[in-house]
């Protein structure tokens, strides 16, 4: 079995083509079951966040893996191949499991430490277990990532100083507005996101906040305990004029708010400006609202400023965190290989054992007939060290035959021959 990732982030592509290529609740079930289908995987993980899209797969055969999983992302999702050929990056085997547990740990977010993402790769690699998606290699590597990645939050700083998508949004607003205590925010979507970005605006001391999410129930749960407004989502047109501030984070895969939507609002407004910020992927507000007058859009792209201030104090504990990210994956990948043997181990056992009871069957039946016993004895020997070496031996020959000296030499070691 090999283990293979191949994926875009946010250092490697722009947000316009990552949301091109994202995998939505909605269609993510699908997309799992038609690589499934695919002779040569045998188990897949598809990570869909707004800063990377990755697809983890183990297969018994990777020759050109790479360009086949690039061909089957860009058929699947209708995009031009080059679009992405110089964006993607490729591990394989302990590189990829040590990709792997960086993401899991934050180390390789926008937001170095960020605990935001190891949640979303524990659902990812749920929704291909309820999936019947995931095999026991599979599994192994990310039952130990996780366990990699609690590691690192409790032994190193990585986590300090806490920040996140939903906070960097909101300390951008607060550095715009200085203060929100006379500012009305609407909040789009429910997931965890908003509902960080909904406490965060509490604790700024924002005037109103008003909630729109496709599902109300999930809106009134947040409302009760930020003191919230609550909207129905079809009626969100409506009071788009009311906030002076909008934040929008869903798994739409269309735009919500339309460059129409906010241009009525804004005469309603009496063009009284209004700030927007879209952390969703796909995007949820239409970026041609930018080119409205009054009106200023921010995307999770625009936020990398705030992030990167934010981060330089858990430069040290990065340090700490790759050792122990080298350190487990040095020591995983021995175990997870001797694992994969066991079932090679316990054929072949198996199969011996099985020509053991057969030359023991022959070797009584012929004691019950009178035969010699010095003479079944030596029979038995004779047959069972020929059907042992049988399969060895002819090997061997072959591999001297090819002239493939690598192969002969394994087979010597297993043999214990010098």
């Amino acid at each position: 079995m090999t283990l293979l990732v191949l994926g875009i982030n946010h250092k490697t592509a722009p947000l316009n083509l990552r949301e091109c290529i994202s995998f939505g609740p909605e269609i993510i079930n699908q997309a799992l079951d038609n690589l499934l289908s695919k002779s040569m995987i045998q188990s897949v993980v598809l990570l869909s966040t707004c800063n990377r899209i990755e697809i983890y797969v183990s297969t018994d055969n990777n020759i050109s893996l790479k360009e086949y999983l690039m061909i089957w992302l860009c058929d699947y999702h209708k995009i031009n191949r080059e679009y992405i050929c110089n964006k993607v990056y490729y591990y394989q085997e302990k590189d990829a499991v040590s990709h792997l547990m960086r993401v899991a740990s934050g180390l390789d977010s926008m937001i170095l430490g960020e605990s935001q993402i190891f949640g979303q790769v524990k659902q990812a690699f749920a929704i291909s277990k309820k999936n019947n998606s995931v095999n026991k290699e599979i599994d192994r590597i990310f039952q130990k990532t996780f366990y990699v990645a609690k590691r690192i939050r409790f032994e190193t700083d990585i986590g300090s100083n806490n920040i996140s998508v939903a906070f960097a949004a909101c300390a951008l607003v607060y550095e715009i507005f200085n203060s929100l205590s006379k500012l009305i925010v609407l909040l789009i979507g429910a997931g965890k996101t908003i509902h960080l970005v909904a406490h965060y605006l509490r604790k700024y001391k924002v005037k109103k906040i008003i909630i729109s999410n496709r599902t109300r129930s999930r809106a009134d749960m947040l409302a009760l305990e930020v003191n919230a407004e609550v909207i129905n989502q079809i009626d969100l047109e409506k009071h788009l004029h009311r906030a002076d501030i909008i934040i929008s984070s869903t798994s739409s895969r269309f735009p919500i708010i339309s460059k129409n939507m906010i241009q009525n609002a804004l005469k309603t407004r009496c063009n009284k400006p209004v700030f927007l910020v879209d952390i969703a992927v796909p995007q949820d507000i239409d970026t041609e609202v930018n080119t409205l007058p009054n009106t200023y859009l921010y995307r999770v792209d625009d936020l990398k400023k705030i992030i990167d201030r934010n981060s330089t104090c858990r430069t040290a504990a990065l340090v700490q965190a790759e050792k122990i990210v080298l350190q487990e994956s040095n020591e995983f990948m021995p175990q997870l290989r001797s694992q994969n043997a066991v079932h090679s181990v316990r054929k072949y056992r198996a199969q011996i054992e099985a020509i053991r009871i057969e030359m023991e069957k022959r070797a009584l039946h012929a004691l019950k007939k009178g035969t010699d016993p010095q003479k079944v004895m030596q029979e038995l020997i004779y047959k069972l060290t020929n059907r042992l070496i049988h399969a060895p031996i002819k090997s061997l020959q072959q591999a001297a035959r090819n002239g493939d000296n690598e192969r002969l030499k394994i087979l010597c070691d297993s043999l214990g021959l010098n």
